[in-house]
This record gives C-alpha cells, sequence and structure tokens, in this order.
C-alpha cells in the first residue's frame, strides 16, 4: 500500500455526501474528471476498489467505508494541529472570514464584531454574505472559517462529523400589522385572528415554511398575496395595508413609523440559528474568539424582551 494523501479523502468523504461525481465537482470547485482521477489515485495507494459502477452512478464500496470511518477523524486532528499553530502564533493578525445570510451578519456577526474590536484588536473578521447549501460547501473547502446559518433541509444535520456546531438563537418570528389594522393595539393578537388576511410571504423557502406551517398550526391556510425576498420591501408593503407579515426578530424594523410590531402569545414560531466551524477548528483561539463573541450577542438577544 502506497502512503495515502488526504486531500483525496476529502474527495470520497464528499462523494459520500453527495452521490454523484458531477455534485463532488462542482461542490469543490472540480472538474468531474480531476474527482474521478483523484479516486482512482486513492483507490490505487490503498490498494482497494473504492467506487463501483450503478448504472449512471457509482456506490460506495465497502473498502471505501472502512476508509471513511476514520477520514473524519483524520480532518478532525488536522484541525486541531492548524488550531495549536495558531495557539502559538504570538503577535500574528489572525483572519476568520466568516459565511452567513443577511440576517445573521447585521444582527449577529456585526454586534460581535464591536465586541471583538475591544477585546482582540489583532482579530480581522471579513464577512460574506452566503447562504446553506453553498456557504457549507465553501466550509468543506477552506474559502470560508465560520458559517452562520439556520436548521433547515439545506443545512447539513446535526450529526454530520465534518462540522463543530455551536447553537446560538431560537429566533422567534412577531407579525407586523399597519399602523391603522384593528388589531395594531389591540391588548393581544393571535394568529387565529388574522385567518382573513391578506398575508405577504417571504420567498425564501424556510422562512415561507415557517409561516405557513405557523398559519396551518393555527387553523388556516393563509392567502398569500404576496411574495418579497427583501424584509424592508416587506415592512414598506405592511405600512401601505397591501397584507400583515410574520417577520424574524433579527430583522431591524426601525424608520417604518406606519407599521406595528406584535408579539404572538399563543402562537409562537420560531427559527433556530446556529455556527458552524470545521470539527477541529473550534479549538483555534481566533475562531474560539469569535464564537464566544457571537453566543454572548445571541444571549442577549434571546434576553431582551419581545
Amino acid at each position: 500500500m502506497a502512503e495515502l494523501d488526504v486531500r483525496k479523502f476529502r474527495v470520497l468523504r464528499e462523494l459520500e455526501e453527495r452521490g454523484t461525481v458531477a455534485a463532488v465537482a462542482q461542490a469543490l470547485h472540480l472538474t468531474p474528471s480531476a474527482v474521478s482521477q483523484q479516486l482512482v489515485a486513492l483507490s490505487r495507494e490503498a490498494g482497494v476498489q473504492l467506487v463501483e459502477p450503478v448504472g449512471r452512478r457509482v456506490r460506495l464500496t465497502d473498502a471505501a467505508r472502512v476508509l471513511l470511518r476514520h477520514a473524519d477523524d483524520i480532518f478532525t486532528r488536522i484541525e486541531r494541529v492548524h488550531a495549536d499553530l495558531a495557539a502559538h502564533a504570538v503577535g500574528h493578525v489572525a483572519d476568520v472570514r466568516v459565511a452567513g445570510f443577511a440576517a445573521t451578519l447585521s444582527g449577529l456577526a456585526l454586534p460581535a464584531l464591536r465586541l471583538l474590536h475591544t477585546s482582540h484588536p489583532d482579530l480581522r473578521v471579513r464577512l460574506v454574505e452566503s447562504d446553506p447549501p453553498e456557504s457549507f460547501d465553501q466550509l468543506v473547502r477552506g474559502d470560508i472559517d465560520l458559517v452562520l446559518a439556520l436548521a433547515s433541509k439545506d443545512s447539513p444535520a446535526v450529526n454530520d462529523r465534518r462540522f463543530h456546531r455551536v447553537p446560538l438563537l431560537a429566533e422567534r418570528f412577531d407579525v407586523a400589522l399597519s399602523l391603522h389594522h384593528p388589531l395594531a393595539h389591540a391588548p393581544e393578537v393571535r394568529l387565529g385572528d388574522l385567518a382573513g388576511e391578506q398575508w405577504i410571504f417571504s420567498n425564501s423557502d424556510t422562512c415561507r415554511d415557517i409561516s405557513l406551517a405557523a398559519c396551518i398550526s393555527a387553523g388556516f391556510t393563509p392567502e398569500i398575496a404576496h411574495q418579497i425576498g427583501d424584509w424592508e420591501a416587506t415592512l414598506s408593503a405592511v405600512g401601505l395595508g397591501l397584507g400583515v407579515a410574520l417577520v424574524p426578530r433579527l430583522i431591524d424594523t426601525s424608520g417604518h413609523d406606519d407599521v406595528v410590531i406584535r408579539v404572538l402569545e399563543a402562537n409562537k414560531p420560531t427559527r433556530h440559528l446556529f455556527a458552524a466551524v470545521r470539527r477541529g477548528a473550534e479549538c483555534a483561539p481566533h475562531l474560539e474568539a469569535v464564537l464566544t463573541a457571537l453566543v454572548e450577542v445571541a444571549e442577549a438577544k434571546a434576553a431582551s424582551p419581545g
């Protein structure tokens, strides 16, 4: 058996995760031919067959699964080596690349940066707006160091051993009403009270699914009059009386004097936000500092009244 190239392990690991050579190539920014060549080379190094054709797809062999049982541990150890080296880099200006969708960058990452400017002035954080699954592909490739995401069908499973996850926030949704809506100043607002309204939904799959599930749970199917992907535009539409909307609390609703945000007491639609790094990298001082700041910001937001 030749010496095994750890870099090729990642290609095999991604094939297990994604199922096709084409999907692996897209995730790792390689050509399908390059992926196939790396798999052939790894098979030659290991001295065993790793994949077998099944129609137009390929299937991992039992030998490949033996290798993969060790792959995640190897990747974790490599990340910990980098973490240990970072801990000894005294005086080094560390870069941390953080990817997230807009609400997490403005609502979590930017407040965390304010904390870090004081506590870790030698830390340089770079923000990239990116959504799953692309943000996790970037994390796997090493293009990004930390991802802010929410639990959804596009995010990795909670037991995915490639990543170390840190729960941040169970973010509630409130209902946005026009200032002149009959329930704008009612003692209490329940979702069922809005069954006959026209609704403004996000065109984001996750937010749309949360809003729809909440309405159905409250006993009605909403009439979706508008689907808008920008929260500023959504709030403007609410202010004009075009409909009502469920909005997450990380959204900045200031500047909309014609909109009233009401807490739903009986129905509490929620989305769960988390941070993720490559497993083993959480020990690196610069990433540990960013994660600690994010947790502090999230805890403060969770403690603030709705």
